[in-house]
């Protein structure tokens, strides 16, 4: 299980080549790739820096990985999510899981981004036409975690 915070771009095929290989047992893979989108709530986006709490923030994703593995017959998993200056287009977030069956592989995946969203210590600010604004929590986010409370596993 890895967890990266850094500046740099990922390739996601090469990052999924390396999660796989040697282990047999993986019987299927979910991804998932965050890109910054180029409008917010009608406005251009320019840019959006990511900011987050180093030491705080792999801690916080480390114990999200655990919960899902906890949850679902998790092999592997790997996120990775960057920090800096990104543009739209740009990959923000991967989140990988390798299980042997496809539902808990689709299942850890979706769980460990909507946990993320809500838990993981990010701040994001958007530069736009009408300036630069911090972005707030959606409550979509929250109603996602809210469900897999009532969610049973294996």
């Amino acid at each position: 299980m890895t967890v990266r915070v850094q500046t740099e771009d990922f390739d996601m095929g090469a990052e999924i080549l390396k999660l796989r290989q040697g282990n047999a047992g993986i019987g299927a893979i979910a991804s998932f790739v965050g890109l910054v989108r180029d409008l917010h709530e009608n406005s251009a986006i320019t840019e959006m820096v990511l900011e987050h709490y180093p030491g705080m923030t792999e801690k916080a994703l480390t114990e999200i990985v655990e919960e899902a593995k906890r949850r679902w017959n998790l092999i592997n998993a790997l996120v990775i999510h960057r920090v800096g200056t990104l543009r739209p287009t740009d990959q923000i977030v991967l989140v990988v899981t390798c299980c042997a069956h496809r539902h808990d592989a689709f299942a850890s995946c979706e769980f460990i981004m909507d946990y993320l969203k809500t838990r993981a210590p990010f701040w994001k600010k958007e530069q736009t036409a009408k300036g630069t604004h911090w972005v707030d929590a959606r409550e979509s986010d929250e109603t996602a975690v809210q469900r897999w409370a009532a969610i049973s596993t294996n």
